[in-house]
């Protein structure tokens, strides 16, 4: 591998983002200071069988993140060492909310080391009011008519509500 040079100062955030939350925002607005470019990596994930599609999940983490200047939204499909190294990141940040969290990410971030060893893992926390939030919880909460307006930005929880209407209103067919 090793196609782009490394830049330290360049971080990747991957994720599914389906959808971006205001934990997901709060990391990366934590994390924005302490690069000179951060790169919110959107993965395609379809055997995750995401709500949105990748250029929706796109589209709502760039609403999400805009007054950021630093951050860049891209999607990306296949492996993450790939695209670490094709653009030449020198980070991958990862969000630990809770103990439990832990041991899966410390073995990505073993397996990280081995497929790109140029890249390290960063672990940040979430603020403690954004620590429980999680998408899939957020999705299912939405799904059941629940306020989400303190989980996500309200474009994302606009455009959760527009697909959930239409998703009733096709099912009711």
């Amino acid at each position: 591998m090793n196609k782009s040079p490394v830049n330290k100062r360049l971080a990747v955030y991957p994720g599914t983002f389906d959808p971006i939350t205001n934990g997901h925002a709060d990391l990366v607005t934590r994390a924005a200071p302490l690069f000179d470019r951060i790169i919110v990596a959107v993965a395609e994930s379809a055997g995750k069988g995401p709500g949105f599609s990748l250029n929706e999940r796109i589209a709502l983490a760039r609403l999400a993140l805009a007054d950021l200047r630093n951050v860049e939204v891209r999607g990306f499909d296949g492996l993450l060492a790939h695209f670490v190294d094709e653009v030449g990141a020198g980070v991958i940040i990862r969000g630990l909310r809770a103990v439990s969290d832990f041991e899966y990410e410390f073995q990505l971030a073993s397996m990280n080391r081995h497929l790109i060893p140029q890249a390290e893992t960063l672990f940040l926390t979430p603020a403690e009011q954004y620590s429980f939030i999680s998408s899939t919880l957020v999705r299912e909460i939405g799904r059941l008519n629940g306020d989400i307006s303190g989980f996500v930005h309200p474009a994302v929880q606009q455009a959760m509500r527009q697909r959930w209407q239409r998703e009733r209103s096709s099912g009711a067919d």
